[in-house]
């Protein structure tokens, strides 16, 4: 089995048609010097030539050296534990598959990417970093892979993808990416933060009441009063969302 490369600077497009096109126009010229038959003639979504990165500061006094100390220490556990670096990775997409998805990219492609990147060692690993300076402030960084563009395919054709690209102002694909990979770290410090903090839970389920909420009938300002009081109460449950809601709490 012979697997050939292709290597294709697709510019500021995506980039998966230019890729696939290119691939099948050279299989009659690879089955003719080799003498065999091409079987697949398709992209890799480990696109490791097109690496997005960023990276951030955050003081020690908007954090604190307690809960630094944390998340440096859920940074160490994420580096040797895969099911901790899955978790911690998942939080990172979820910044950077709403992001792709707004823009009409591709984003089970980037996911693959992503995940296939953070296991490129042979053992899956988080795709971002936290340490402490030696000003005792926290510093992240990521980097991974980032497939996308903006301009071809999908993204000419949608109009909230174009008024999305507006709104993120951006001229080329790489820095799009740059855009992509610097939401992915902040979603990954807010995650990191409130688990190392108060616990995700406490988030988690004050959403959880606005929708039960929602479920029961709320709208405008009951929403967040009837979600309020059931976390208060510790009582998340659809049947005291109807008995908040029918007494006008």
């Amino acid at each position: 089995m012979i697997v050939v490369h292709l290597l294709v600077d697709v510019r500021d497009a995506m980039g998966a048609n230019s890729v696939n096109t290119s691939c099948e126009a050279i299989a009659p010229l690879l089955e003719k010097i080799t003498g065999g038959r091409v079987v697949l003639r398709i992209l890799s979504n480990l696109a490791d030539r097109r690496l997005a990165r960023a990276s951030c500061r955050v003081s020690r006094e908007t954090l604190g050296d307690e809960l630094i100390e944390r998340i440096v220490q859920a940074q160490v556990l994420a580096e040797v534990d895969p099911y901790r670096a899955a978790t911690h990775n998942k939080g990172i997409m979820n910044g950077i598959d709403a992001v792709i998805v707004a823009t009409a990219n591709d984003w089970r492609g980037v996911e693959a990417g992503a995940h296939a990147y953070a296991a490129r060692s042979g053992t899956y690993r988080a795709l971002s970093t936290w340490d402490r300076d030696t000003n005792g402030d926290l510093v992240g960084a990521i980097e991974l892979p980032i497939p996308s563009g903006i301009l071809g395919g999908t993204v000419n054709a949608h109009p909230s993808a174009q008024i999305a690209l507006k709104i993120l102002n951006v001229k080329t694909a790489p820095e799009f990416a740059g855009v992509v990979a610097s939401v992915g770290l902040a979603q990954n410090l807010g995650a990191l933060r409130a688990l190392a903090g108060e616990g995700i839970q406490r988030g988690h389920m004050a959403l959880h009441a606005r929708q039960i909420a929602i479920a029961a009938g709320a709208s405008g300002d009951q929403i967040e009063k009837i979600a309020e009081q059931m976390v208060a109460e510790k009582d998340v449950r659809i049947t005291r969302a109807k008995e908040l809601l029918e007494s006008g709490s």
